[in-house]
């Protein structure tokens, strides 16, 4: 049975015990390390690649958010706290679930079983963090139908959302894969699980997305998207 390997981040070091002691009840989870601030986390995360991590919201210098928010690709994240009104928060960024500390067994062991249901679904790989208008948002790269250039920023459309994170449509371009998403013009990236109709026009693609938006291919993209969607 493959483990769920997990990395816990809290500044205090009776709050990471106590995770790892109720972790050791769940023979199938697997800590692999813990960090005691946000850097700490993000150079483990970088080189170990958990599956889970375990989140403080508050602590030095940089909370948990912070943390997400740095990272381009996102684990899936329970957050713990001593705080009530961060818990809020966390309901709505969608985290996987939250803990209040200090935390019951019974709470403990729902957010387990959560985060084997989450984890053991093909799509649970490859989400962001986004801070948009004072909103948090965990967002599965599976569920973003469109994204946009606009300015110094890319218009990210996902579910019935849309928010704005700070990367141009090259830098996104270059990290997403080009089996599932394809640059239709200069201005804009399909998911191309999304695609409900195609249809020609002037030797130029129209498209038209399962969420009724309707989208132009440039002629010269036109050609290597019939050849990209041919090949796939």
């Amino acid at each position: 049975m493959k483990k769920i390997r997990v990395l816990i981040t809290d500044d205090e070091r009776a709050a990471r015990n106590e995770v790892r002691r109720l972790l050791a009840g769940y023979p199938d989870f697997e800590i692999i390390g813990e960090a005691i601030n946000a850097d700490d986390a993000l150079k483990m995360i970088a080189h170990q690649n958990p599956d889970l991590l375990f989140l403080d919201i508050q602590m030095p210098e940089k909370s948990g958010f912070d943390l997400l928010e740095s990272m381009e690709q996102v684990p899936a994240v329970i957050f713990t706290t001593a705080y009530d009104q961060y818990a809020v928060k966390a309901f709505e960024v969608s985290a996987l679930d939250y803990l209040v500390k200090p935390i019951r067994e019974e709470r403990f062991e729902k957010a387990i079983t959560q985060a084997r249901q989450r984890l053991g679904k093909a799509d649970s790989a490859g989400q962001i963090f986004v801070k948009d208008r004072q909103q948090y948002h965990f967002i599965q790269w599976s569920s973003v139908h469109l994204i946009e250039s606009m300015d110094n920023y890319a218009r990210i459309f996902f579910d019935d959302k849309n928010v704005f994170l700070k990367s141009s449509l090259n830098q996104l371009e270059a990290k997403l894969s080009d089996g599932i998403f394809f640059r239709i013009n200069r201005a804009q990236i399909i998911n191309r699980q999304f695609i409900q109709a195609m249809a020609t026009t002037d030797g130029r693609l129209k498209i038209t997305l399962n969420t009724g938006t309707q989208l132009e291919v440039s002629e010269r993209q036109s050609a290597k998207f019939r050849q990209w969607v041919a090949g796939k």
